[in-house]
């Protein structure tokens, strides 16, 4: 297999799995006991808490371990609404469903919302963002890097705005912590969320970055772990891989960053110089350093993925389409994509574990079903895709 989703999961990292077994057989006590079970496993958690801070260099009393991704989002949104019932909210048009869904439901709850639009690389224009702020406007929500395209967002400046008009900040990091360098002081940002999985880290631990001195309503309630922001029995383990996971991709970041990045360009040349008819999709430059994102015209992305499949190679339509609903990517609607293009995309994420032999066997696929698929589509007469 050769596994090309990195965006969707990564592979949980020996040395993170090797850090959680201890957590999962010996050490299984609840981090809220006193007796020593109990006083390893909170250890445990605060140790990975300092990890998870070094990475994005907050303090470890600025984070806030969730079930994930989603979960901090939602707790970003809904635990500053709730603290600011007139506020209004700002977010762009492109955001992940973790963003999107719950602003659709706290507008169904009586917030404004508003959506700022992007350009055709995925780019929250700034003027935009300007213009829709407005006095009661209390928290923009930007995402760092498209999970579909890859683009990244002027987060520093965006930041510079909002703390110049005195309004939170928030952004959905998810796909760019751990690859890219992230330092939450120097960007200015309020609230940052993080996803374990998406670093090589176990699935269903993530964490919210809370500025010291911000405010913000829990969105679950129990027991009062987390310091009342997040109750319910920690999931020790995968926290204590997360925080591993964490560790490792701060040690690593610039080497992991230059290979991705180089193997990236690489394929994207490769395809863009032997495959007619296609595009790269989002932006050019400020992208992510492990996504490409192709629009093969007269191919049917999802049968694209079906036929790389069959030749062990893993990929997406990055959500371009669902299988269940036929909704076609948000995201690229928002980019001012026809549907056929929409529909002919294809999203390669790299990761740490890839190689040149991997990229050059894809390509070589890529071609041969491209064409395949090509000879029998309905566009064959409408495009020069040079069949052979």
């Amino acid at each position: 297999m050769i596994y090309l989703d990195n965006a969707a999961s990564t592979k949980i990292h020996e040395d993170v799995l090797e850090t959680m077994l201890p957590y999962l057989k010996e050490q299984y006590g609840n981090p809220s006991s006193i007796h020593r079970y109990g006083r390893l496993s909170h250890k445990a958690i605060e140790k990975a808490r300092k990890q998870i801070a070094s990475l994005i260099n907050a303090e470890p009393s600025e984070i806030l371990i969730t079930s994930g991704g989603t979960e901090s989002n939602n707790t970003a949104l809904r635990g500053i609404a709730m603290k600011n019932p007139s506020s209004r909210i700002i977010t762009s048009s492109i955001e992940h469903d973790a963003i999107l869904e719950p602003c659709k439901k706290l507008s169904q709850n009586g917030f404004d919302i508003d959506y700022l639009p992007v350009d055709s690389f995925g780019m929250v224009d700034i003027l935009e963002l300007k213009n829709h702020i407005s006095e009661k406007t209390h928290l923009v929500s930007i995402m760092f890097g498209n999970n579909e395209v890859g683009t990244i967002q002027q987060i520093s400046e965006i930041a510079k705005i909002c703390n110049e008009k005195n309004i939170l900040f928030h952004t959905d990091a998810v796909q760019a912590v751990g690859k890219i360098p992230i330092d939450v002081k120097e960007l200015g940002v309020d609230l940052l969320s993080i996803s374990s999985h998406k670093l090589y880290g176990p699935k269903g631990v993530g964490a919210l970055f809370i500025k010291n001195g911000i405010s913000i309503d829990p969105v679950i309630l129990g027991g009062g772990q987390e310091n009342g922001l997040r109750s319910g029995t920690e999931n020790v383990a995968n926290i204590v891989g997360f925080g591993k996971a964490c560790e490792i991709a701060k040690t690593h970041l610039d080497e992991n960053l230059s290979n991705m990045k180089k193997l990236r360009d690489y394929m994207i040349k490769r395809v863009l110089d032997e495959i007619p008819q296609v595009t790269l999709n989002g932006h050019s430059e400020s992208r992510l350093p492990n996504n490409i994102h192709f629009t093969f015209l007269g191919v049917n992305g999802e049968d694209l993925i079906i036929k790389l499949d069959e030749f062990g190679i893993a990929a997406s339509t990055g959500s371009a389409c669902s299988v269940n609903t036929q909704k076609a990517s948000h995201v690229l609607e928002a980019m001012g994509f026809s549907l056929e293009q929409i529909t002919g995309s294809l999203r390669l994420t790299i990761g740490i574990f890839n190689n040149e032999d991997e990229i050059n066997e894809t390509v070589e696929v890529l071609k041969r079903v491209v064409e395949e698929l090509r000879s029998v589509s309905p566009f064959k007469e409408k495009y020069s895709f040079g069949l052979n």
